[in-house]
């Protein structure tokens, strides 16, 4: 059975080690201030206290006045979960946070797919590229704000 570590006790101890990191908890999340996310997803990695190793998912959630990036994390060792989240993007223009490629490989299609799709940029990110449409495509159609194109346009895919 996976424990699953409770918000106000996760947000406790992220605290301690990287202070100024925790914008809210509630009884399952943790909300990091956006400056601070690399530097608690590496708490979150490697200090022998969490150890999660594993990024289960990775999404992003639009709010319409603002994004959230959701990470869900498994410690294999510990047998133990836990999701943080990320606000980005106020006002819409440039929602950006740092990349968290380095730390586990996995993030990479999911950093893309929610660039792809949403329009959040991960900065650092070794290859930040659409990967599920096609480069030269109008906007990002997950985005609440984006406009419906012909679809004459949206098939051409640009070939001549």
């Amino acid at each position: 059975m996976i424990k699953e570590w409770r918000g106000n006790y996760l947000a406790e101890k992220i605290e301690l080690k990287v202070k100024n990191s925790i914008d809210k908890f509630d009884e399952k999340n943790v909300w990091i201030n956006s400056e601070k996310l690399y530097e608690v997803c590496k708490l979150l990695k490697n200090d022998p206290l969490f150890e999660f190793d594993l990024l289960n998912s990775l999404t992003s959630v639009d709010y319409i006045d603002h994004f959230e990036i959701v990470y869900h994390f498994t410690s294999i060792s510990y047998r133990s979960s836990c999701i943080i989240k990320c606000k980005v993007g106020y006002g819409r223009n440039n929602p950006k946070v740092d990349s968290v490629v380095d730390l586990w490989r996995g993030a990479d299609y999911q950093e893309r797919e929610i660039w792809d799709l949403m329009g959040v940029k991960f900065i650092g990110h070794p290859n930040l590229k659409r990967i599920m449409l096609w480069d030269g495509f109008p906007g990002h159609p997950l985005r609440k704000d984006f406009v419906t194109y012909d679809q004459s346009i949206v098939n051409s895919k640009g070939d001549d």
